[in-house]
């Protein structure tokens, strides 16, 4: 579970405010609307604006938590700053999908639509993307990947830890790079 900070519980709320106040008396009949709303600004749905949404709408927290797990257009976690997401459509879960999201699992100690404790990465499991050519694939941002294997996903993760860090220093003196 994510740790939220005191001035992003503020903002959440802060927020969560704007989306309830475009409401003259919000019913829970809004319910998918007002989540929608308070996702479209946050990019998910942190506990407190969905404590803050049940007490506006007057009805128990457990239900908007039963909405918000019920249909997979929300989200629990903040996404990453890069954020992985995994075909599960026919062809990708038939070569290897699962296999693929299993190890990006492994390695980033998160479970499927997680973000890791420092927000660097988050995992998504997806329907058909359109590339069923390339299959397994797996969207890294807005970049396609194809042909992915558990020797693919350490090499995403390398490659995109590696890009992080070290490039554009220049080397010490009498040091090469």
């Amino acid at each position: 579970m994510l740790e939220l900070t005191s001035e992003e519980k503020e903002e959440i709320l802060s927020e969560t405010d704007r989306v309830l106040s475009k409401y003259e008396h919000p019913k829970p009949e809004n319910l998918i609307p007002i989540l929608q709303k308070i996702q479209d600004k946050l990019k998910y749905l942190p506990g407190p604006a969905m404590e803050k949404v049940a007490g506006s709408l007057d009805i128990p927290s457990v239900d908007v938590y039963e909405v918000a797990t019920f249909y997979n257009q929300f989200r629990l976690y903040p996404p990453g700053e890069t954020q992985f997401k995994v075909c599960m459509g026919t062809a990708c879960y038939m070569v290897g999908g699962e296999i693929a999201l299993d190890s990006f699992e492994r390695r980033l100690e998160i479970k499927e639509g997680e973000t890791t404790s420092d927000r660097k990465y988050g995992l998504e499991r997806v329907a058909c993307v359109g590339c069923c050519s390339m299959a397994p694939v797996v969207v890294e941002n807005d970049r396609i990947e194809g042909h992915v294997t558990p020797t693919r996903v350490d090499g995403l993760l390398f490659s995109h830890e590696g890009s992080k860090t070290g490039e554009g220093e220049k080397p010490e003196e009498g040091e090469s790079k």
